[in-house]
């Protein structure tokens, strides 16, 4: 009888502060987000084998590979978050099925999502002592030093942690201050929030390239942006403790404008047409959840006007869904297979 492991970790969507998680900026001006967990995930199992073989199965690339146990994890562009993940935590016999609820380059952090799901099951299989600090740390190192991918610190900790986190970082030290949001501001959240699909992923590196190179070179509208996103962190953190919601969704157009300071690739036609379609129809603000560039939009709406601010998206070919948050971070289970 065989003891399969099981994990997923939750994708999310980030409020506040998107950008000053990005090196050089949290090492020399420090870095705050507000983000939020919600329920998509990136779903994992691992199945052991006795001869040490490994097969890996995505369903999201429609990819499978199969390596012998003296096989060199090459990176060659074919699941190399999958083979930083092995060679970072150990390699032994086993098959591994990879399932994402949502595209890499969708703007909700779902490579973070898969790699500290891959943690998760190696951790389980390997049975290391590891907490939730050293799983997203290791994350951020697979992720963005040994496959040398672009982006911030914010995704592998929301992933791991979940729930409504005030995020501080200072170089690669991080610190996530768990919020203790009501109930009924959750429900009216979700009551009141709604997600749009663009119908389009994006390559955030070329994005995080130029707004990085912006900063190194002093533009001031892109230090304008970084800064005024760490004030609108703190200013929505506290709206949202003192339940003052109206003023949490107006001050999510005001980091959407100052987001779209940090680098002109952040927006583009499609973006600005559907803001402010939904704003004309009643949304009090939304923004892009990720880099820039596609992906998905995160509108916070009076819920008597949510559903003519999702018809007209979808007149636009927006794909518009509700979605709930999501409390619990990466979560592993085993079970046995009879």
């Amino acid at each position: 009888m065989r003891r399969l492991i099981r994990a997923k970790a939750p994708l999310r969507v980030s409020f506040a502060g998107g950008g000053t998680d990005v090196p050089p900026f949290p090492a020399t001006e420090g870095g705050l987000v507000l983000s939020a967990t919600i329920n998509r995930y990136a779903y994992g199992a691992l199945a052991p084998r006795d001869d040490g073989q490994i097969g890996i199965e995505s369903l999201d690339l429609g990819m499978s590979v199969a390596y012998a146990h003296d096989d060199a994890l090459d990176y060659d562009g074919d699941l190399d978050l999958v083979k930083a993940a092995i060679r970072k935590l150990g390699r032994g016999g086993f098959d591994l099925f990879l399932h994402s609820s949502a595209p890499p380059g969708c703007g909700l952090g779902s490579s973070s999502s898969m790699i500290v799901t891959l943690i998760g099951l190696l951790k389980e299989y390997h049975r290391l002592a590891l907490t939730d600090y050293d799983i997203a740390h290791l994350a951020f190192t697979v992720e963005r030093e040994d496959l040398g991918i672009k982006g911030g610190l914010q995704d592998q900790y929301a992933a791991t942690f979940g729930g409504f986190n005030f995020i501080e970082m200072d170089g690669e030290n991080v610190l996530v201050n768990p919020l203790r949001v009501a109930d009924e501001v959750l429900h009216e959240l979700e009551h009141n929030m709604l997600l749009c699909y663009t119908g389009r992923t994006r390559r955030s590196d070329h994005i995080i390239e130029d707004q990085t190179s912006r900063f190194v070179e002093r533009d001031q509208h892109a230090l304008d942006g970084l800064r005024m996103q760490k004030r609108l962190a703190v200013e929505m953190k506290n709206a949202l403790l003192r339940r003052r919601l109206n003023d949490f969704g107006s001050l999510l157009g005001t980091a959407w404008e100052f987001k779209k300071k940090m680098s002109p690739r952040i927006s583009n036609g499609f973006i600005d047409e559907a803001y402010d379609a939904a704003c004309r129809e009643g949304a009090l603000g939304g923004k892009v959840t990720g880099a820039g560039g596609g992906g998905y939009m995160l509108f916070f709406c009076p819920f008597h006007r949510k559903h003519r601010v999702a018809e007209q998206l979808t007149r636009m070919g927006g794909q518009v869904t509700e979605f709930e948050f999501a409390p619990r971070g990466l979560t592993t289970w085993t079970v046995n297979d009879d």
